[in-house]
């Protein structure tokens, strides 16, 4: 028997990552680290998903007294998907904490925004909502 069991992306500042995907309603549900390795992987969640449905975040750490590496081309594997409860307050929360709505969800339906380190998420409302002033009438921003 075949099972989903997770995605894993790279993230260069992991605290940043997690609470971009925390104003989406993901969770932290584990967490190892390597220090021979000098990664840490960090296990995200919606409720409820648990152990079902996760993205890994994959930090890998900085030599020391060193940045650390940057990653391009977040689109190049597609995008994650979630579906929310609303699609308008799920958005103005990204936006109101600094993130771009790339595609609005004009809609009521869809949109499309990315995490700290350029990954595509799209979100879909649960059913669908009529559509909504300012989102009706917002331009599209950039590639998502």
């Amino acid at each position: 028997m075949t099972r989903y069991l997770h995605t894993m992306i790279r993230v260069t500042d992991p605290d940043a990552t997690i609470a971009f995907f925390g104003l989406i309603g993901l969770h932290e549900v584990r967490r190892y680290s390597s220090e021979q390795g000098r990664f840490t992987l960090i296990f995200l969640a919606a409720p409820g998903q648990e152990g079902l449905a996760e993205i890994e975040l994959t930090y890998n750490w900085p030599p020391e007294g060193g940045a650390g590496e940057s990653y391009t081309g977040g689109r190049n594997f597609g995008h994650l998907a979630y579906r929310v409860e609303n699609i308008y307050a799920t958005c103005q929360a990204l936006l109101d904490a600094g993130h771009t709505i790339h595609r609005p969800p004009r809609d009521g339906h869809m949109a499309f925004v990315k995490s700290p380190d350029g990954i595509s998420v799209e979100l879909l409302q649960d059913g669908n909502l009529p559509p909504q002033e300012p989102w009706a009438s917002m331009p599209n921003v950039g590639s998502w």
